[in-house]
Order: structure tokens, then C-alpha cells, then sequence
């Protein structure tokens, strides 16, 4: 067991939850589903994943549909239970979805969950950099995967999210911090995005000098898996011979 949460610090004020709020329909948690144990999902963790249903964009590879139009049918004092009974058999907690960082009763929620012992991992894409500083500072967060979704000419295509700024502001507070360990993702379906967007993405890494993995994911389709949008299947697979080779960080391709 992570021993993480024996320094825990004051609450962040500015993402604090109102008193008068916790119980309104804004602060509820729309917890979708709970994996109960995972081995891959969390980096030399044993993990539970905690699936939020809703999300600010609308990917049309997304592999969970379900999740991102549906609503939460877990209740969060269920989920608490079980991490409280699972503390001897998990090191960690992954906050997935759909999208987490949404929802203003996630910072009480992720507290509580620290405060039992785990660590935890937020997986994101980047549109609440306010909430990962406050998470950053206050050591709420073990691990971050952020999906690094198109360069900014197709990241609205891509996504139905304007703001690639928003995106921009999280990946710079990410690689200015050397405390918590992150990885960057793209999945890449080769009617979306092609060699010269991965190499502008490669490109902008390099310029803001991440250290880490960056993840080049190729979109699988599966039959039984539907998608947020009908996709047609790739015409072909992107040639990864094409890209620059990264600079101060590495690159691993899954799928290929």
C-alpha cells in the first residue's frame, strides 16, 4: 500500500466545494462503473478504475459511448466502502471516463480517497489545467495520462472543443513539474490525423521539453466495441518510418 497520503495538505480553497452546494445536482458524482482490480491501467500499481460517465468532448473514436452519453448509476458511498475494505489488496485508484475533472464534487471525492492511503491516477484531456495545478500542488495526484488528442488546426474536428489553449495551459503545467510522473497519448485513426500532425504534436513536445513516454495508440476497430461516431475502417496504418525522432523524451507505438 502507497503511503501517500500521510502528508496530506489543507484543502485548495479555490476549487473547494461551497457547503451549500455538496448536495445539489452540480456536485454529484456520475459514477458510471468501478473496475474492481487492473494490472495495466496504473503503472506498477494494483488498481481499481473508477469510470465517470460524461464528458466536454466528443471524440468519434471514443470506445466508450456508453460512458460518455450515459449518467452515473454508482453511488459514491458504495465506491468509498469498497476502497475502505480493498485497502490491503490495492495500491491505487484511476480516475477514468469519460471525463473526471468536469465535476466540481471530484476534489472532495479524491480527498477522501487519498486520505485512506491510495494513490491515484487521472486520466484526462486537459481541459481543467486549473484543477490539476491545485491537484499538482497539493500531492492529490500520483499519476497523469493526458491525451494529447490533434494539433490545433483539427483539434476542434476532432474533439467539438474550441479551446485548445485550455489543452496548452495543462500540458505546460505538466511539463514545468518534475514531481508527479505523466505520459501523453494520441490515438490516431488515419482519416483523422496523418504524419505531419503527429510530427507537429512530436514538435511541440520536443519545444516544451517533456521527459516522458509519449504514446502513439492506433485505433483499433472492434465490432463488439461500438464508437461514439461510425467510423469506416483505415485505408491504411500511419507510417511511424515518416516521424522525427523526439527530443529529451521516447516514443512507444501500441497497436501497430
Amino acid at each position: 500500500m502507497s503511503n501517500n497520503a500521510t502528508a496530506l495538505q489543507s484543502y485548495p480553497p479555490n476549487i473547494r466545494e461551497a457547503p451549500n452546494t455538496r448536495k445539489t445536482k452540480e456536485a454529484v458524482l456520475p459514477i458510471y462503473d468501478l473496475t474492481p482490480f487492473t494490472m495495466l491501467d496504473f503503472p506498477d500499481k494494483c488498481a481499481a478504475i473508477i469510470w465517470f460517465s460524461g464528458c466536454n468532448m466528443r471524440c468519434p473514436y471514443c470506445h466508450n459511448p456508453e460512458i460518455v452519453k450515459g449518467k452515473g448509476n454508482t453511488k459514491i458511498d458504495d465506491v468509498l466502502n469498497f476502497l475502505e475494505k480493498r485497502k490491503s489488496l490495492l495500491d491505487g485508484v484511476v480516475l477514468s471516463g469519460g471525463e473526471a475533472s468536469i465535476y466540481p464534487g471530484l476534489p472532495d471525492f479524491v480527498r477522501k480517497v487519498k486520505e485512506m492511503g491510495y494513490a491515484i491516477k487521472l486520466d484526462t484531456n486537459g481541459t481543467r489545467p486549473d484543477l490539476v495545478k491545485n491537484f499538482l500542488e497539493h500531492g492529490y495526484l500520483d499519476y497523469i495520462a493526458l491525451d494529447y488528442k490533434a494539433p490545433p488546426e483539427k483539434f476542434k474536428r476532432i474533439t467539438g472543443f474550441q479551446k485548445f489553449e485550455t489543452f496548452l495551459e495543462t500540458l505546460s503545467i505538466l511539463c514545468k513539474q518534475n514531481t508527479v510522473q505523466f505520459e501523453i497519448r494520441t490515438t490516431v485513426h488515419t482519416s483523422l490525423l496523418n504524419e505531419q500532425d503527429i510530427t507537429a504534436i512530436i514538435n511541440d513536445l520536443s519545444s516544451k521539453n517533456y521527459i516522458g513516454t509519449y504514446y502513439v495508440q492506433n485505433f483499433q476497430n472492434n465490432n463488439d466495441s461500438p464508437t461514439l461516431e461510425i467510423l469506416p475502417p483505415q485505408e491504411r496504418i500511419l507510417d511511424i518510418s515518416q516521424l522525427p525522432q523526439p527530443k529529451g523524451f521516447s516514443i512507444e507505438f501500441r497497436n501497430f
